[in-house]
């Protein structure tokens, strides 16, 4: 081995396949790793590297790990180097790019790659597909149509599985373009969608793993290709039909029995779950965007009233058959059901599909939605195992677009506010659950959560709107003491979802400030304290002036709570709760407005350290940030506060700032500006500092959000900015930066600003030395091309301001 590495590594590298498996087997050997990477980077520019490696990639003979090694890097030559590029900048070297002949090459044989290669390479290869169609297709590789179609037409079905990938990828590209832009999808579809209909027709009595990853992989394509535009002229209302019929069969087809032995969770990856959702995604797709009348744009009217007549009956009785597995405690995976229920939605808006769904309505809503919106088993084992865990779910976002729970709640507010009677239908249903002795906790719960997710509706409703203050008292209130910690939390979210209740009786509303303080000081449970505290922001935003004096005797009480739960669930909403409380109640805080901000910096140092949990985690720093500027700004009349307040909001600026935490830099940059409004502290000086070195690192972009802090530092303390020669040659030094740099023409717009704002500012204080070097930088920006007048403006003001500071100058 030593000797082939040797070989490898030395300077005659032989660009064979056995050769460059050794390299590639280097680079997942920590000892060789290094050498191994420094000789791929200096061989990979060679002719004939790409497609060599492609058949290292394809090689059975060679070792799946180092395959795998081969593909990604593969991959990411495709990514970054397929296309011929210009120089960054005049002059400089031209950035390596794969030579035509090798591209060629690996056009030739990528499709044959996918389709040979095992699961784990090939999830790997299908981007390389849809980098070169991106870049190549038509024009340079018009053989992907052929090649595909003579997979799909031999009846061997083994190459179907990676064909029907590369054509994905294909499709995929054209997924977002307009109508016009689909000429080639067109062509290429018009020889392929027969194939794929005959593959599919073929393979749906097949229940085998095989067959029916074939049949989800064509479902996947029929949807990117009519997501977003329908071709009439290729999908004729004859090809259209049989496509609805493949999906009316398959969105009913009973999934084989032997997918029970599997654990639930991993149910819903199983493959015929995966098919069976694919196919309800795409008909309430089409249903939504183009068989809706009156929600359809024009070149879909007459389609779309076709759709309704031709294929409610049958769609429906298929989505009523998914319901009522559910309604019989049959699995059915939470998608499925998810897609289901937002067709019946869908359904409820239009007169056609309303009378056929109408005898079944209240039944739905008593036997699926009122169920999916009760306090569940697998609620009570998270919140009993991992309360924090529980509150996250509950308040993602992104968990409402795939979630069952949520499309119960859409189809149950749609019912009932656009189809008479079911309001009252379903009030009486709901209240008799409510009143019956023997109701469950969890029933209870569902009863109220449908109560509440109704608010706006009932509150628009005389009889209603009447009996509110009463339901509360007799119903919502006695739950704040409820044994069940769930029904706790239900019963301030109900009070939340009912904050613009109009309260004839001032007691009342005292009392449901009470229970709900009560419950976010006193309760031993997360998931309470967090809706609670929900629940005091809305009352207070509802309730206004008015209620100000229920919180006041304990509001510092409740603001160190809220800060202790802001910390401990790092949840995104509670930061606006802190935030609506730091401006209704700025007077009382004031004592502790140094201590809340301590909190809020440690505990977006701690958010920061777990970041790793992707957006949500981003949300919520981005909120405590947030509220450390509200707080600033509540104090800003107040100087010796606001002065205590700068050394800890200084921490937060000086983490992000020195770990190049650039999507929080907007933040900072605002929070320098509210630091320098109305007085410059020494910290502040250094701050600059730092800010130009971000500038200088990273900052480029960012320039225009550092923009009001620069004008700050100029403004604000002129004496102390001309203090240090060093602090004009920042100002010069970024402006340059950007006006030689072609960042675009808006920030440029802010360094001309930059520099007349300096000469106007500074004028009689002796900065006659800057003045040539500011006026000959927007001449030059002026010799290069300018497309908006804004920028020239701008440009003309720094020369006619440095006429106004002294003509001599320039003269």
């Amino acid at each position: 081995l030593d000797s082939l590495l040797q070989e490898c590594f030395g300077r005659y590298f032989r660009m064979d396949v056995k050769s460059l498996s050794e390299l590639l087997k280097g680079t997942i050997d920590p000892t060789l790793r290094n050498e191994a990477e420094k000789k791929l980077a200096e061989v990979h520019k060679i002719i004939g590297f790409g497609p060599i490696l492609l058949q290292v990639v394809m090689s059975n003979e060679v070792e799946l790990p180092v395959r795998q090694a081969a593909v990604i890097y593969l991959k990411n030559m495709v990514s970054g180097s397929w296309v011929d590029r210009e120089p960054d900048t005049p002059g400089a070297p031209v950035p390596f790019s794969v030579h035509e002949q090798d591209r060629a090459l690996i056009r030739d044989n990528v499709v044959d790659a996918v389709v040979l290669a095992p699961d784990i390479i090939r999830i790997q290869l299908a981007v390389c597909v849809s980098q070169i169609v991106k870049h190549d297709f038509p024009g340079r590789w018009p053989q992907i149509v052929d090649k595909i179609t003579i997979y799909l037409q031999n009846p061997d079905p083994a190459g179907w599985l990676g064909s029907l990938l590369c054509l994905y990828q294909l499709v995929k590209n054209y997924e977002y373009k307009k109508s016009e832009e689909r000429g080639p999808l067109r062509e290429a579809m018009n020889l392929l969608l027969p194939q794929l209909y005959g593959i599919i027709t073929q393979l749906m009595p097949d229940e085998s793993q095989q067959a029916v990853s074939v049949q989800k992989q064509i479902l996947k394509i029929y949807f990117a290709l009519t997501q977003y535009v329908l071709p009439l002229d290729l999908i004729t209302k004859e090809v259209f039909s049989q496509w609805m019929e493949v999906l009316r069969v398959i969105a009913e087809s009973d999934v084989p029995a032997h997918t029970l032995q599997v654990d639930e969770e991993e149910r819903p990856q199983l493959i015929w779950w995966k098919r069976k959702k694919w196919a309800l995604h795409t008909l309430t797709r089409l249903f939504e965007r183009y068989g809706s009348p009156g929600s359809v744009t024009k070149e879909y009217k007459e389609f779309s009233e076709w759709y309704l007549k031709t294929f409610s009956g049958g769609i429906l009785a298929s989505m009523l058959k998914n319901l009522d597995q559910f309604r019989q405690k049959v699995y059915v995976s939470p998608r499925v059901m998810q897609q289901a229920l937002n067709y019946i939605n869908t359904s409820i808006s239009h007169a056609h599909s309303w009378k056929l769904i109408k005898p079944h309505m209240l039944q739905i809503i008593q036997d699926i939605v009122f169920p999916l919106m009760s306090y569940s088993e697998s609620d009570a084992e998270l919140w009993d195992t991992d309360p924090y865990e529980y509150i996250r779910i509950k308040f993602d976002i992104f968990e409402d677009f795939v979630s069952p729970v949520t499309a119960a709640q859409t189809l149950l507010h749609s019912a009932c506010k656009k189809r008479k009677e079911m309001l009252q239908k379903t009030m009486n249903l709901l209240l008799s659950i409510i009143q019956t002795a023997g109701t469950t906790p969890s029933q209870k719960d569902g009863a109220l959560h449908m109560i509440g997710t109704m608010a706006d509706i009932l509150l628009k409703k005389p009889v209603y709107k009447e009996q509110m203050e009463k339901f509360l008292v007799e119903i919502c209130f006695p739950e704040f003491n409820s044994p069940h910690g769930h029904l706790r939390a239900r019963a301030c979210w109900v009070l939340h979802y009912f904050s613009d209740v109009k309260y004839k009786n001032e007691q009342v509303l005292a009392e449901a400030f009470r229970l709900t303080v009560n419950s976010l000081l006193h309760d031993k449970e997360p998931p309470v304290k967090v809706e609670a505290a929900i629940a005091v922001q809305m009352m207070l935003s509802s309730k206004g002036e008015s209620a100000r004096k229920y919180l006041e005797p304990q509001i510092r009480e409740i603001t160190l709570e809220l800060l202790k739960i802001i910390r401990e669930t790092e949840n995104d909403d509670l930061t606006s709760v802190m935030q609506k409380i730091v401006c209704t109640y700025t007077e009382q805080l004031v004592p502790v407005a140094v201590d809340i901000c301590q909190h809020l910096v440690g505990t977006f140092a701690q958010v920061l350290e777990s970041a790793d949990a992707g957006d949500e985690k981003a949300i919520t720093a981005m909120g405590l940030l947030n509220t450390m500027e509200t707080i600033l700004a509540v104090m800003e009349d107040r100087p010796e506060v606001h002065g205590a307040l700068e050394p800890v909001i200084l921490q937060a600026i000086h983490h992000i700032f020195t770990n190049s935490i650039m999507e929080f830099y907007e933040e900072a940059m605002s929070l320098s500006c509210d630091l320098t409004t109305k007085h410059i502290s020494q910290d502040m000086w250094k701050m600059l500092e730092v800010m130009y070195t971000v500038f200088q690192r990273d900052g480029f972009d960012y320039f225009s959000d550092m923009m009001p802090a620069l004008h700050n530092y100029i403004t604000v303390d002129t004496k102390a900015f001309l203090s240090s020669p060093d602090y004009m040659m920042a100002m010069y030094n970024m402006s340059k930066a950007m006006l030689e740099g072609d960042p675009g023409e808006d920030p440029e717009c802010h360094a001309a600003k930059l520099l007349e704002v300096i000469i106007l500012q500074c004028k009689g204080m002796n900065i006659d030395q800057v003045i040539p070097i500011f006026v000959e930088l927007v001449l030059k920006r002026l010799t290069r091309e300018v497309k908006t007048s804004e920028l020239r403006t701008m440009c003309i003001q720094v020369i006619i301001a440095a006429l106004f500071y002294n003509p001599a100058l320039l003269l």
